[in-house]
């Protein structure tokens, strides 16, 4: 089974362990080691560790970590070989934009930082409620894949089935660019038009 680090156990992090555990060997890791051991006790699954230790054990590593923390942990972590997760948005201080896009992505700014990793980004279209949603409800809510390595790719998406959800292949990393734009879209719609966090993008097949 492969083993999967989740760095970082805000509300996407928890919502990521409850949906994998049991469906792959959970290493949890945040600041505050009691945290990371609660949600062990509380899934009855996976173990806690520090940081280092989660890396160097896993098969993928999920950075659910603000856009800041992540890039300074791609830039000090042994990643090297490792498929890393970029769930990030690389958001202003006061969620009203994005500090950059179109030009350039989180998850391309993490792969520079750490050449030797193998970066997907992933699941940062999806807002952390819907992790508390029956599985059934998310089947066929995309999550958008984007990443230069395809077997990376592949295991990133099988992650994302593990956790209830379907899959949209995007291509390299530089979809990344437009993944990030279409995230903020969906936080004014969901925060600043009073949507909701119950709504995520889709795409769909329309046939005559």
């Amino acid at each position: 089974m492969t083993t999967t680090a989740i760095i970082g156990l805000g509300n996407m992090g928890k919502g990521l362990a409850r949906r994998l555990s049991g469906r792959t060997e959970l290493l949890l890791a945040s600041r505050k080691r009691a945290d990371a051991e609660a949600l062990v006790a509380e899934l009855g699954a996976g173990r806690a560790a520090e940081v280092a230790e989660a890396i160097s054990a896993a098969d993928i590593v999920i950075l659910a970590l603000g856009y800041e923390a992540a890039l300074s942990l791609a830039s000090s972590a042994d990643l090297a070989g490792k498929v890393v997760v970029d769930i990030t948005n690389p958001l202003l201080a006061d969620f009203s934009g994005l500090q950059f896009g179109h030009t350039t992505s989180a998850a391309e700014k993490i792969q520079a930082a750490a050449p030797g990793a193998r970066v997907v980004k992933g699941f940062n279209t999806i807002f952390a409620g819907l992790f508390g949603l029956d599985r059934a409800a998310t089947a066929r809510v995309p999550v958008f894949l984007a990443g230069n390595d395809a077997a990376a790719v592949e295991a990133v998406a099988a992650l994302a089935g593990q956790a209830g959800f379907a899959v949209e292949k995007t291509g390299d990393l530089g979809a990344a660019r437009l993944l990030e734009p279409l995230a903020m879209l969906n936080i004014r719609l969901g925060y600043g038009l009073g949507r909701g966090t119950a709504i995520a993008p889709a795409w769909i097949e329309v046939k005559g």
